[in-house]
């Protein structure tokens, strides 16, 4: 697929599925840019982030290795996770990520040097640019933590504790310069709104003309979304300040559509697993949406 001359494309979330969303962006937009969360508190980057006192980087990661040169030795490096020892359960690039934040003395600037490292097609920023625990509310109660929220079903909403953590200057301008934001796929409050719901962010949604676009997942994710709809997705993604002008999504999959009366693209996306999405024919989907 030729890439499409002039687009620029922002997607917003973290996890594997906005990895998947990066891969899919190489395929068709000039200008890449990930917008990812940094709320995790479990496994490596909890760990890392509990020891250094800085945010998640294991979204980022995920996020530099998708835009990594094909091919590279460092970008399989980086996803390479320990199995023995203090190290354990670490992946590499988390480390270096660590590494390079403590030398630049900068988070943007420590992710930026190691885009640079891997070669990679785009820019990746943090969605806040200091700790932040995501704290999850429903009916009458509370959880704090994304392992926590995770675990947690019939929610309400999530929000950033501190309500005013701020992402980077030059991710809100890349949202205010976008031709295309794309939100998702991935775990809907503990991925996507961790990043998404940011109030900065949701003010810079809010003032860009881009198309919007939100890829739901091809199925519930239990608990936090057991028994979710597509529709389902779209009415949380409201209730955090967010519309969308058009949703991409496979019900084929297994996600029903509900009560959902919007533009929508609804078509074959799921790889050869069928459990994630196939990056190239999400990029078909993605481009078609621009023409």
């Amino acid at each position: 697929m030729a890439r499409r001359d002039g687009i620029a494309m922002v997607a917003i979330g973290g996890g594997h599925g906005t990895a998947a969303t990066l891969r899919a962006a190489r395929c068709y937009a000039a200008t890449i840019t990930a917008i990812v969360s940094v709320a995790d508190d479990g496994g490596s980057s909890g760990r890392l982030r509990e020891l250094l006192d800085m945010v998640a980087l294991g979204d980022v990661r995920n996020c530099l290795v998708a835009l990594a040169a094909p091919g590279s030795v460092l970008a399989r490096a980086f996803a390479h996770r320990f199995e023995e020892g203090e190290l354990a359960g670490h992946a590499l690039g988390n480390l270096v990520l660590a590494g390079l934040v403590d030398a630049t003395g900068d988070l943007v600037a420590g992710i930026a040097e190691a885009a640079a490292l891997l070669k990679a097609t785009g820019e990746v920023f943090p969605a806040t640019t200091e700790p932040v625990v995501l704290k999850a509310e429903g009916d009458g109660w509370e959880v704090a933590g994304q392992v926590a929220v995770a675990a947690t079903e019939k929610i309400h909403r999530v929000s950033l504790v501190p309500e005013d953590a701020a992402p980077p200057e030059a991710a809100l301008a890349a949202i205010a310069r976008a031709d295309q934001v794309v939100i998702g796929p991935g775990s809907l409050y503990t991925s996507v709104l961790a990043a998404a719901a940011v109030p900065a962010i949701v003010d810079a949604l809010a003032a860009t003309s881009a198309q919007m676009v939100f890829v739901c997942n091809m199925r519930p994710q239990s608990p936090e979304t057991t028994d979710y709809s597509v529709a389902d997705h779209v009415a949380a993604l409201r209730t955090h300040g967010i519309e969308v002008d058009v949703v991409l999504c496979d019900t084929s999959a297994g996600m029903p559509m509900g009560d959902f009366s919007g533009r929508r693209a609804d078509r074959p996306l799921a790889g050869a697993s069928k459990l994630v999405h196939d990056p190239l024919r999400l990029a078909e989907a993605l481009a078609g949406l621009m023409e």
